[in-house]
């Protein structure tokens, strides 16, 4: 993972403050141009960082990720990481560890449906 200081944290500083939005306007409230904008955020896409969401594909409407807001709050050991991405992700683990099981498993770990309607195989 390369980021580019400081434009791409300036990115997920501004998607993370004002949620969701479309480069033109994170162009305008970072100071940076369109163009670089346009450039950094299939970046960031790729990196898991942010997320291009609709209502249409080609909407360019982004919207920050886990990962992006755990890449604001480490980013102060960028410099001092070989590999930001995996300290991210030991993060991101160490969290969803800490949380425990979600509460669609049940005791056995298994994930279960609470969809109306829907029950178990055996079930009636």
């Amino acid at each position: 993972m390369k980021l580019r200081q400081p434009t791409d944290f300036l990115i997920l500083e501004e998607l993370e403050d004002k949620g969701r939005n479309v480069a033109t306007n994170l162009a305008a409230h970072t100071g940076k141009s369109r163009k670089n904008i346009n450039t950094r955020l299939p970046v960031l896409e790729d990196y898991g960082l942010v997320e291009k969401i609709g209502p249409a594909e080609r909407s360019g409407l982004y919207e920050i990720t886990s990962l992006g807001k755990a890449a604001l709050v480490y980013r102060d050991r960028y410099d001092d990481v070989d590999d930001f991405e995996t300290l991210l992700r030991n993060e991101a683990d160490l969290e969803t560890a800490d949380e425990g099981p979600s509460p669609a498993a049940d005791d056995t770990g298994e994930q279960r449906s609470f969809a109306r309607g829907e029950t178990d195989a055996g079930e009636e």
